[in-house]
């Protein structure tokens, strides 16, 4: 582990939080299958979902989508987050970029600090290889889907 990690766990350790630590990030076939899919029949617009899953033994694994009201268009996409059950467990959000680029806008950037540990983007033509994940502060983080 480097020295940012053991930095991030004795925070988190001290802040309560060292049940949300984890190490790698595990996602769903089904899951990456579905994001996929739901990109390609929502283009031209974008859609918007959150990633649902938990954090065991050091591993976040991400095993569902749950989709909220909202809006989308071609330029962005908008979840009522305020309307999430309180027993869902959220780790993150999902939305595609109907252009080549899964950059995150400065819109993307505010609701990732807000909602969770990773934040996927999904870039036209909506294939695997396209979809980047990132932290809580827009870096690139890795997964592996399994």
């Amino acid at each position: 582990m480097n020295e940012k990690g053991w930095v991030d766990r004795l925070i988190g350790f001290f802040l309560g939080n060292k049940d949300k630590y984890f190490q790698e990030i595990l996602i769903d076939r089904e899951v990456v299958d579905e994001i996929m899919q739901i990109a390609r029949q929502s283009h031209p617009l974008e859609f918007m979902a959150m990633l649902e899953g938990k954090i065991s033994k050091g591993v976040l694994r991400v095993d569902g989508l749950i989709f909220l009201p909202g809006e989308t268009s071609n330029q962005g996409a908008v979840m009522k987050i305020f309307m999430m059950p309180m027993t869902t467990g959220t780790v993150g959000s999902v939305h595609s970029h109907p252009i080549p680029s899964a950059t995150p806008s400065a819109a993307d950037l505010h609701s990732f600090a807000k909602n969770g540990y990773i934040h996927l983007i999904i870039a036209e033509p909506y294939i695997e290889e396209s979809m980047v994940a990132y932290d809580t502060f827009g870096e690139v983080i890795s997964y592996n889907v399994i």
